[in-house]
């Protein structure tokens, strides 16, 4: 009987013992710096990493172990601007408008998310709703009842009247809505106040504005300024109140000037930004998001009659080609860069596309790969949490074949996606 106990209570010991999984990584980016480190193991418990060591660590009993030897792993990717509800499909996107209702954009932005997390992007920064569609989504996906991306949403955009996310722009004066700052659009110091306050009350985790016109709106001007800078203040001063940072979608240069002036956290496209601009954004440590992609395929499309409404098509075709060397010039003047893709506008899953304009800009391969990383992170205030391959950090994890210091383009083929400790995808 005595025998019996003790063998027992060993049984009983061991079963408690929570098995790790091991991550063998024939090449590994960590991000914490531009180097690649060959044949380590990454430990992971639960959700999150345990240790990161030289060489294949022996498996114990009960352990998973996960060969990747000859792959690149590297931390979870992180797309700063994206637009899950939608994508660009010409003409018939100006229609969608008066023909969707509010759950066939919540299904669709459902279905790019999962899209988005299969293509190696396992957090990212959503800039703008119509109907707070994906704040349902982000609660929808961390309760594990969708597959998608860690989701840190803008919900709705706010905007002045007229301006680049007026909800109402282009439509008949007959069927065009009263909106205000419930809508997201706003006149003067008070209203933009009370946006702030209504997107924190519908779930926002972050605010978004459109500080000066845009390419895909039906409106005349990309450039124009469209905030006055005593309503800036109030978006931002609101938005600190209420620990939620500011993304600044802006083309034109006074739009931007402003907007860094009022202590905004990032700055979309910038594509007019010049010398005195990047100083600002280097002065009060505001982050870059360039959306090259976005650029070259508007500019691409510019080119085909009819793709776009006649008051889209000469923007498209003269902002979208600058971007990139936009970002050229930003690079090199040591402006922070954080990734984004601005997908939505191009296709949903092919935001790796972006690292090969980056680094076509100039940019190196294993900078291109921390914007997507550590910057991202540091950008979202979650650098504590993700964007490098520390032990502590939650466990999200890509894999690609080959060596994206070598060819960046591999990062268009992910093999392998893990999410908070759970995988996603395994080939």
């Amino acid at each position: 009987m005595k025998k019996i106990f003790i063998l027992t209570a060993i049984s009983l010991l061991s079963s408690n013992v929570v098995a790790d999984t091991l991550i063998y990584a024939g090449q590994l980016f960590s991000a914490e710096n531009t180097q690649l480190q060959r044949n380590m193991t990454i430990v992971v418990a639960d959700n999150k990493i345990k240790d990161v060591v030289s060489g294949f660590k022996t498996a114990d009993d009960g352990d998973t172990v996960i060969d990747l030897k000859g792959a690149t792993v590297m931390p979870g990717l992180m797309d700063m601007h994206v637009h899950l509800s939608g994508q660009h499909g010409g003409p018939i996107t100006y229609l969608e408008r008066y023909q969707l209702n509010e759950a066939d954009v919540a299904l669709r932005a459902a279905f790019y998310a999962e899209k988005t997390l299969l293509s190696g992007f396992t957090s990212v920064r959503n800039l703008g709703d119509g109907y707070n569609e994906t704040v349902a989504l982000r609660k929808a996906i961390d309760k594990g009842l969708h597959i998608g991306p860690r989701i840190f949403t803008a919900a709705k955009s706010i905007a002045t009247t007229g301006g680049h996310a007026d909800p109402s722009n282009g439509m008949a004066s007959r069927i065009r809505p009263d909106v205000g700052p419930l809508e997201g659009v706003v006149n003067g110091v008070a209203q933009a106040r009370e946006a702030v306050r209504q997107r924190y009350k519908d779930g926002a985790d972050l605010i978004k504005i459109t500080a000066t016109g845009g390419v895909l709106s039906v409106a005349k001007s990309g450039q124009n300024p469209q905030f006055m800078t005593d309503e800036l203040a109030a978006i931002v001063d609101t938005a600190n109140d209420y620990g939620m940072h500011v993304a600044v979608h802006a083309h034109g240069k006074e739009g931007m000037k402003r907007a860094i002036l009022a202590g905004v956290d990032s700055i979309e496209h910038g594509t007019y930004m010049d010398d005195e601009i990047m100083q600002l954004m280097k002065k009060h440590q505001t982050w870059y998001v360039p959306t090259i992609l976005a650029g070259d395929f508007v500019a691409e499309k510019a080119k085909i009659e009819d793709y776009f409404p006649e008051l889209v098509r000469p923007k498209a075709a003269a902002i979208g080609p600058l971007i990139q060397q936009t970002f050229s010039k930003a690079y090199k003047a040591g402006v922070n860069i954080a990734f984004g893709t601005d997908s939505g506008v191009s296709a949903h899953g092919d935001n790796a596309q972006e690292f090969a304009l980056m680094v076509a800009a100039g940019m190196s391969e294993a900078e291109a790969l921390q914007s997507a990383m550590l910057n991202a992170a540091t950008l979202l205030g979650v650098e504590n949490e993700l964007g490098t391959i520390t032990p502590g950090k939650l466990a999200d994890f890509i894999a690609v074949p080959g060596n994206p210091l070598d060819n960046i383009h591999v990062m268009e083929k992910v093999s392998f996606v893990m999410k908070n400790g759970r995988i996603y995808k395994q080939n």
